[in-house]
């Protein structure tokens, strides 16, 4: 047996891997699978033979809330009261004479009239007759004055030859002077007759607009007769405004008012004249009267609503979804100390489009939850983001 027999017997006894016999392909396996094995335990050993690693903290979860720094804004201080139209000046017209007859009325409820236009004429047909009379009487009184002057002429002419005496002339100018009295009364008595035959129609007193009539032609009318016809001075209208005894004190002539008539969304613009001077003590009201121009659409005994401006005041203005309240009240949360919550009570002023103004509880600094205050607590930790105050208000 040679040397490369000898060789090749070993590799066979001793079982290792060959380019010929089935064992050592075997080995080879063996040997792979082990080291594969060996390889699991060292990684596992780097990966859970280490340090415990700690638990990651929670991180805090704080609710997103809008803020609003209001300032200060001039707010007009307003007052919102009802009441009754009427004429600002209401006029009554009758029988300013003996009265008669109606025989014509001229005019309509709604229309205007001039200052003495004729509203309604009176059967004058014996006021007619007697001013004849009393004018006839007149030329009677001239003629007999006439006469008394001529003789009196005469006589002057006659006294400086002797024939009449001083006294006669003097009794002939007594007579003269008498004539031309009687001239004067009977144009006195015949001008008085026209002024009574004058006040037979009715007349407007003064230009305005007619509001009421209360007279048909053939009506017999005396001064007792009361009133036909009820006139509007100018056609100036008022809102005589119920308003309670606190918001009159705060109310003067000369503030600006807006009235609108029940049934209809016009507003017209008036200003109060008068603020009554008494209250009535069983309702605690007083009438603040506020005077409106001409428009068809205000009609005296209609209902109506105004808001009058009393005055203004410097205070902070917040959006409506900024104010709560509950049974204590209303109140605000205002982000303080530490972005934590804090319930601030206040005191509502004037409501308005533009938003609330706050009376009391806020001087305008502070940071004022815009909204969702119903969702959050006091001493309740948040995270706030301030908005423009004016954005939020018109909103």
């Amino acid at each position: 047996m040679n040397y490369e027999t000898r060789a090749i017997g070993n590799e066979e006894i001793l079982g290792l891997p060959g380019e010929r016999g089935p064992q050592g392909r075997r080995w080879g396996l063996i040997i792979g699978i082990v080291a594969a094995v060996l390889a699991a335990v060292i990684g596992a050993s780097f990966l859970f033979g280490g340090k415990k690693a700690e638990p990651a903290k929670p991180v805090e979860q704080l609710p997103l809330v809008s803020v609003v720094v209001p300032g200060r804004s001039t707010v007009a201080r307003t007052v919102t009261a009802t009441g009754s139209l009427a004429a600002r000046r209401e006029m009554p017209v009758g029988v300013a004479g003996e009265g008669g007859m109606i025989t014509r009325v001229l005019v309509e409820p709604g229309q205007w009239v001039a200052k003495g236009q004729v509203l309604a004429t009176v059967d004058r047909s014996v006021q007619n007759q007697t001013a004849e009379s009393l004018a006839a009487q007149i030329n009677v009184a001239r003629s007999d004055a006439a006469i008394a002057q001529s003789e009196l002429d005469r006589s002057k002419q006659l006294v400086e030859r002797g024939f009449v005496s001083k006294a006669d002339i003097e009794r002939r100018t007594a007579t003269r002077d008498a004539a031309q009295a009687r001239v004067r009364v009977a144009q006195a008595t015949l001008g008085e007759a026209r002024a009574r035959d004058n006040r037979l129609d009715i007349r407007a007193p003064s230009a305005g607009l007619v509001l009421t009539r209360s007279v048909e032609p053939g009506q017999v009318v005396s001064s007792g007769s009361g009133v036909l016809f009820r006139l509007a001075e100018g056609g100036q209208m008022e809102l005589r405004a119920q308003i309670s005894e606190a918001d009159l004190r705060g109310l003067h002539v000369g503030s600006q008012a807006q009235v609108t008539p029940v049934g209809g969304s016009d507003a017209f613009s008036g200003e109060v004249w008068q603020v009554s001077p008494v209250i009535d003590p069983q309702t605690r009201q007083g009438i603040a009267r506020i005077a409106l121009a001409y428009n068809t659409a205000l009609r005296p005994g209609g209902f109506a609503s105004a808001t009058v401006v009393s005055g203004s005041s410097d205070v902070p203005q917040l959006p409506n979804s900024a104010i709560q309240s509950d049974d204590k009240g209303n109140y605000v949360y205002v982000v303080g100390a530490g972005d934590k919550i804090v319930r601030r009570s206040v005191k509502v002023g004037e409501v308005s489009d533009r938003g609330v103004a706050i009376a009391e509880g806020l001087n305008g600094t502070e940071k004022v939850v815009q909204s969702a205050g119903a969702f959050l607590n006091a001493g309740q930790k948040v995270k706030p983001t301030l908005v423009k105050a004016d954005a939020d208000i018109k909103r």
